[in-house]
């Protein structure tokens, strides 16, 4: 057995135990779909790898539990501006 899934540190990371084992699931059907990994490793465990990955803050379940890279996330230092003084207005 993988000594990360015994501490709650990694169970966090993703939100609950649940989430850990959607996310596990998810990213190994895509590895073993042929998907690179998202890390430098030398590693050829498909499982140590995605434990990386989660380490790592490269990978994560969007709302509708869908795999979302550290790629695809939304840039949170520049976030859209908004124009609040035209709100409620008509």
């Amino acid at each position: 057995m993988y000594d990360e899934l015994k501490e709650e540190e990694i169970v966090n990371l993703v939100g609950g135990r649940f989430k850990l084992s959607t996310l596990i699931q998810k990213r190994l059907v895509q590895l073993n779909q042929g998907a690179n990994p998202l890390i430098d490793t030398t590693s050829i465990d498909k499982m140590e790898i995605v434990l990386q990955e989660i380490r790592a803050g490269k990978i994560r379940l969007d709302m509708s539990n869908e795999i979302r890279t550290s790629d695809d996330a939304p840039d949170f230092a520049n976030p859209p501006e908004l124009d609040l003084d035209s709100l409620g207005k008509e």
